[in-house]
């Protein structure tokens, strides 16, 4: 990690933070700023604002924020903080509760390996295990 922000108290809930997040989660910050831009939800203004906060921080501690492609998101996560009660007049006397709530923002800012930076590749599992199965295919038909 070399640098994080938080945000906290924001007026959106949790669950619809989280599907901003997982847009840009893991990508380099440099992508995940224009995905950001183009969202059309208000939580993308809000995470495009904590992302700069972060990136500022790094620069702060002398972190070259240069090459944006280098820097990657490595952790992102919108806890639910406290929910405000408010309530509604309804039918027959009675009222009924409206729960406003809020969300915690958690960003963390960390530097690729210059190794896999290089070769462009994202090394995974599943490419893995593809890559086997290829193998093991060719050397069937050779028999």
């Amino acid at each position: 990690m070399i640098a994080k922000a938080k945000l906290r108290y924001i007026r959106v809930s949790s669950r619809k933070a989280d599907q901003v997040i997982r847009l840009v989660r893991g990508k380099p910050v440099s992508l995940a700023q224009g995905i950001l831009a183009n969202a059309n939800k208000r939580m993308a203004l809000i995470l495009s604002k904590v992302l700069k906060s972060a990136l500022t921080n790094a620069q702060n501690k002398g972190i070259d924020t240069a090459n944006l492609n280098s820097i990657y998101i490595s952790r992102l996560v919108a806890n639910s903080g406290p929910t405000l009660k408010r309530f509604k007049a309804a039918a027959f006397g009675r009222a009924t509760m409206i729960k406003k709530r809020t969300s915690h923002i958690e960003l963390e800012l960390d530097l690729r390996p210059s190794a896999v930076m290089q070769k462009g590749i994202k090394p995974n599992k599943t490419s893995a295990r593809t890559a086997t199965k290829v193998k093991k295919t060719k050397l069937k038909g050779k028999k």
